[in-house]
């Protein structure tokens, strides 16, 4: 897969406050293709593959008459939820690399007023049964679980916390398409926050968006004569290690994790790339806690070393350590299930974002940590092939 299949067009659509979207889930999902194929300079009826995931109702079936698509040859949704963001990359690729598709669309689209996804879909519908019986039914609530075990067993301080949301925060501000952009998260701000679900405070959590979001991939070769700068797909595994799945917490050995530790590995190792290469990091942060659970499995530091490593001036851009989620990510620019990360890992490889990292070459992106399965991908420039 290494450099066979790059990103080339990007599109999103503005962020709305949840269930206030003028439009619904499909026409959402339509101007994030639409968009994505003028970037990229592509007819959008040339698009012959579609690959999306968790429970997008856009599907190919749906989208294909819209776009006046003339022949669709590939369509696939991955079955995880947020976990499945960068398995898409993966899909794509090999679509391509199989000869099965020309180009291919990856889109999410979410309104709530549409498809309930919060109230039904996450609340009922996908939640193991082993937290429903327990009084568990939202996403906070069960990873405020593994953050206790991060900062009780591990160390990990809440400075920690504090440190990746106003890092988001600070970045959103600078990005004129955030839906938090107005907001300056300061230590009283931050302090005085409510609690949602301890420790988990409410600028620690995502907030679910109307919105919609689309890459579109192409073969290596065909990149070349397009008109955007390619950003190459280096590596983008997915899976979950032994006792994960819909076990979960039966990790073997159970330790505080993301449940990416093994896909980390396997990232490196494909891509001949470590940690110490990357210049820049879209975390998928759902709750930020999962999110700092993710850095620690790809080996950015160690849950002791975490107080130490995350620290605002360490996180932000242009000249951090590691600078996140430069867009504002899922905290502070908007939250469709993470999609909005990959167009901004492809802005840093391109040099067009609004918190750009000088000289980018290298952008991890992430899937959703601490979900049934999980992902991650790695971007590079042209030099890194």
């Amino acid at each position: 897969m290494r450099g066979a299949a790059a990103v080339v067009g990007i599109g999103q659509t503005p962020y709305y406050k949840r269930g206030t979207s003028p439009e619904p889930e499909l026409k959402l999902a339509l101007r994030a293709i639409t968009a994505a194929a003028d970037d990229a300079g592509i007819d959008v009826r040339d698009i012959d593959g579609f690959v999306s995931y968790a429970s997008e109702r856009s599907d190919a079936s749906k989208v294909m008459p819209a776009l006046g698509t003339r022949e669709c040859r590939f369509t696939s949704l991955v079955w995880f939820h947020g976990g499945a963001l960068t398995a898409t990359l993966n899909l794509a690729s090999m679509a391509i690399m199989a000869g099965q598709a020309d180009c291919v669309a990856i889109y999410r689209s979410m309104a709530e007023g549409s498809s309930q996804r919060l109230r039904v879909m996450v609340a009922q519908d996908d939640t193991s049964a082993q937290y429903l019986v327990n009084g568990l039914d939202s996403p906070a609530q069960i990873l405020a679980l593994r953050a206790q075990r991060l900062m009780e067993y591990h160390g990990m301080p809440r400075s920690a916390l504090k440190a990746t949301t106003q890092a988001s925060y600070y970045h959103a501000r600078n990005n004129p398409h955030a839906y938090g952009r107005n907001l300056d998260v300061s230590d009283e701000v931050y302090d005085n926050a409510r609690i949602i679900s301890e420790p988990y405070r409410l600028l620690d959590c995502s907030r679910e968006n109307d919105g919609a979001a689309c890459i579109l991939v192409v073969s290596a070769e065909r990149a070349k004569d397009l008109k955007q700068k390619p950003a190459y797909i280096l590596s983008a595994p997915m899976g979950t290690m032994e006792g994960g799945g819909a076990l979960e917490e039966n990790w073997r050995p159970y330790y505080a994790t993301a449940g990416q530790r093994e896909l980390a590995d396997r990232l490196w190792r494909e891509s001949g790339y470590g940690p110490g290469d990357v210049n820049v990091a879209q975390i998928y942060m759902n709750m930020n806690a999962m999110g700092i659970g993710s850095m620690i499995d790809h080996g950015f530091f160690t849950a002791e070393e975490s107080g130490a490593f995350c620290t605002f001036e360490n996180l932000i851009a242009p000249s951090g350590k590691l600078p996140i989620n430069t867009s504002g990510g899922d905290l502070g620019e908007g939250f469709i299930h993470g999609m909005g990360l990959i167009p901004e890992a492809v802005r840093q490889i391109r040099g067009t974002s609004t918190n750009q990292v000088p000289d980018a070459r290298l952008s991890l992106v992430t899937g959703g940590p601490g979900d049934l399965m999980s992902s991650t991908a790695l971007l590079g420039s042209g030099e890194t092939l």
